[in-house]
């Protein structure tokens, strides 16, 4: 394991970020386009928006690592947690320890604006992000479910 810094993404980030979000989508089997990414980006680089960006790197080089997260309102508790959208680490830099010193930094944002829980959602067959949130967090039991507004069910 190498030494990992992770910082909040900034404007000079793009060009090595997209490939980063690129591959995300691709892991998740979303085809990425070039309008998808200018939008995800744009949304992290508006201050006004909620979407927060992190990066991760080795020493002083490229980005190994990407996360995204954002506010969301908690209503049962009446306090503002913690989303984290997406975390995606580069193949070849998986083992670093870019993953684990993402997670550090969500949890230190977390903290900083007293957010009592971050939560996410993974796929069932991401087995090695899974070891490592398995380590780091709480698998809580709650079921997802998707509501498609155009189902002709629901018109």
């Amino acid at each position: 394991m190498t030494s990992v810094s992770v910082g909040p993404l900034a404007s000079k980030d793009e060009g090595e970020w997209r490939p980063l979000f690129e591959a995300y989508c691709r892991f998740y089997k979303v085809e990425p386009n070039a309008e998808k990414s200018s939008t995800v980006w744009r949304w992290l680089m508006d201050p006004g928006y909620g979407l927060k960006g992190l990066g991760a790197r080795q020493a002083d080089g490229p980005l190994i690592g990407i996360a995204h997260l954002r506010p969301v309102p908690r209503t049962l508790s009446g306090a503002e947690g913690g989303f984290l959208d997406d975390l995606f680490v580069e193949p070849s830099m998986r083992g670093s320890g870019a993953a684990e010193a993402l997670m550090k930094a969500i949890a230190a944002y977390a903290r900083d604006r007293r957010w009592p829980v971050v939560r996410w959602w993974t796929a069932d067959d991401n087995y090695r992000a899974r070891r490592l949130y398995d380590r780091l967090a709480r698998k809580t039991h709650w079921n997802t479910y998707e509501l498609d507004p155009n189902d002709p069910r629901l018109a």
